[in-house]
């Protein structure tokens, strides 16, 4: 099975930046007792004061979706959705690098 990842944009409203992260890293944190989520970091863009990235890696594409089904991720989205002006997403499939572990040895 295939790791599952994504670099999500996403742009909050006007002056929402910081309270948009802080119901991420509330995910984030809520992430740590999912085996399955190998990897979620928000980051904040330099240069676009509205502007976060996330970037996820979970152990396939099966438990990403799980995880949108859970009673917590749909309480948060449902926080989220307000201060969100757009998303753009890139769905991607990590082969090997330094953090991950992968069944091949990589």
């Amino acid at each position: 099975m295939s790791k599952f990842g994504m670099y999500a944009k996403f742009t909050a409203k006007p002056g929402e930046r910081d309270a948009l992260s802080a119901i991420l890293l509330e995910s984030a944190a809520a992430a740590e007792v999912v085996a399955e989520c190998e990897l979620y970091i928000i980051n904040h863009a330099e240069t676009e004061p509205d502007v976060l990235w996330v970037t996820e890696v979970w152990s396939s594409r099966e438990a990403h979706a799980a995880s949108l089904a859970l009673d917590a991720t749909r309480a948060a989205i449902g926080r989220a959705m307000p201060l969100i002006a757009g998303v753009e997403s890139t769905k991607i499939q990590p082969v090997g690098g330094k953090g991950l572990t992968f069944s091949n040895g990589i």
